[in-house]
């Protein structure tokens, strides 16, 4: 996958991008990154690259040449790009690990980043999809690009160490994850639990799956909502109701 980041502050993405998985990955040939620094097509003579608001109000907003000319000399047409050209933005969609799958899938990945109070309106027309990581305002794009980066970046096929590592993952299936365990088998009074001990994969198995519901249904029991349980996830359910009622009441 080749991806291009657009931002003021290139050097933020040296250190995620150069160590641990993305690191291994971009040695490997799988991931080829570039971050570029979108100042030097600024038209002014000092590059400004953000200006007062029309309309008067508070903060810079940052101008559209600069963005747009750096995109064109980079990828040209951006109508014509095969790739997605993506905004962070606190307006865009709310990211979730089926963007990741879906995002995954591209060859081509451009990701802008703004500054400042905000973009000139015209820049969203270059953006193919606009994406947020939260309800919530940071100082800059660079951070949620990095978020969404990682994110799509460990699902492509080599990336991992382990082929299918990834699908146990909270949120892979809709559920959260299933706790882990490993050595030691006793820790400070505290056991592994005896089915992972047992070899039994069937009773392994759904023992996974009925503790990534009830993880679930005590942490995020919105996910459920929305989740097509099978006969026995609604069995596990049954059960799990009835046993964290039985340890609240202490009976």
């Amino acid at each position: 996958m080749d991806i291009l980041v657009l931002s003021l502050f290139p050097e933020m993405f040296a250190g995620p991008m150069s160590q641990s998985i993305m690191k291994k990955a971009r040695d490997k040939g799988l991931i080829h990154f570039e971050a570029m620094d979108y100042r030097p097509y600024a038209t002014s003579k000092h590059k400004n690259v953000d200006d007062i608001p029309y309309g008067g109000g508070a903060g810079m907003v940052l101008k559209p040449e600069p963005i747009f000319s750096a995109l064109e000399d980079r990828i040209g047409d951006p109508a014509q790009f095969p790739g997605k050209i993506i905004l962070m933005s606190p307006q865009g969609r709310p990211f979730t690990q089926e963007m990741a799958n879906s995002l995954s899938r591209e060859t081509q990945l451009v990701f802008v980043c703004g500054h400042y109070e905000g973009f000139d309106e015209r820049i969203r027309a270059l953006a193919h999809e606009e994406i947020s990581i939260g309800d919530y305002v940071l100082t800059g794009g660079e951070l949620p690009a990095m978020v969404v980066i990682d994110a799509v970046c460990r699902l492509l096929p080599g990336v991992l160490g382990e082929a299918g590592s990834h699908e146990a993952d909270s949120f892979s299936d809709g559920l959260l994850e299933h706790p882990h365990y490993t050595r030691p088998r006793v820790f400070r009074g505290r056991e592994v639990p005896e089915v992972l001990l047992s070899g039994n994969h069937e009773c392994i198995r759904k023992w996974r799956r009925k503790e990534a519901l009830r993880r679930t249904w005590l942490r995020r029991r919105d996910l459920l909502k929305t989740l097509p349980l099978t006969k026995e996830d609604q069995k596990f359910l049954e059960e799990i109701h009835r046993e964290e009622e039985e340890n609240t009441t202490g009976k």
